[in-house]
């Protein structure tokens, strides 16, 4: 399967990365070890978007705490870095895509990451996958 991640990334030219206890929504939770994971640099914290495609290394899934009713999954994951992306794709790109339902895959993207504009790991379809994929 294919997932990818908003987050905050410290270091873009880093092999290895390591996400804790993300946020997931949009079927994230599934994420395992063998899967191919796409990094967003989180605009939120300084980033351009898209930097990397990666191999999930190790995916953990972080307890839910005692007494709150309501909580969204949570999992930590490593990963190895796979490709650079050549091509940027990040809120700039993807905003004018805002016709829920015109089935393109920059519009799932800005969807799911750019609606709710909180850091997470989403799954994405095979459609939004090769098109990522075209971006290395």
């Amino acid at each position: 399967m294919a997932f990818a991640i908003k987050a905050e990334v410290r270091d873009p030219w880093a092999k290895t990365l390591a996400f804790i206890a993300q946020k997931t929504m949009y079927g994230g939770k599934h994420i395992a070890k063998g899967d191919t994971l796409f990094v967003f640099a989180s605009e939120n914290e300084g980033g351009h978007g898209l930097i990397a495609r990666a191999v999930v290394t190790s995916a953990e899934k972080v307890a839910k705490k005692r007494g709150i009713k309501r909580q969204t999954p949570r999992v930590s994951v490593s990963v190895r870095r796979t490709a650079l992306a050549k091509r940027s794709l990040g809120r700039n790109e993807l905003k004018p895509f805002n016709n829920w339902s015109d089935g393109q895959p920059q519009t799932e993207l800005n969807f799911k990451f750019y609606r709710q504009a909180t850091n997470k790991i989403v799954g994405i379809s095979d459609e939004v996958a090769a098109f990522l994929a075209e971006l290395f």
